[in-house]
């Protein structure tokens, strides 16, 4: 399996609600109508600016699970193909000059 972690900032003026909004029921169905879905496609949220108190470098971790790297990186050419749509919304709620990225050696422990 290969993994992808990336830390993903609002952009400046986005509310944290329009913000998971945005993300969840538009540009999550967008993506996933481009190529197959990843093995694991997950996002978690911070909690609301105002609500966690300090200033955080991300506002939410978004976490895509592959079967190899081959199948990421034909997901990330279909995704990110020209006239896509996917950078461009991007652009309308994250601040993708903030956006950091990377391929993980991921351990799963299955408790129970």
């Amino acid at each position: 399996m290969i993994t992808t972690i990336a830390l993903l900032k609002a952009r400046p003026g986005v509310a944290h609600d329009e913000f998971v909004d945005h993300y969840e029921n538009h540009h999550v169905p967008l993506v996933l109508s481009l190529a197959p879905a990843p093995t694991a496609y997950s996002r978690t949220y911070l909690p609301a600016p105002e609500e966690r108190g300090a200033e955080a470098d991300f506002d939410v971790m978004t976490r895509l699970q592959f079967e190899d790297k081959a199948a990421r990186e034909a997901w990330i050419a279909q995704v990110y193909a020209p006239g896509s749509g996917v950078a461009e919304d991007e652009a309308t709620f994250l601040d993708r000059t903030r956006t950091r990225s990377w391929v993980v050696d991921e351990h799963v422990t299955t408790v129970g």
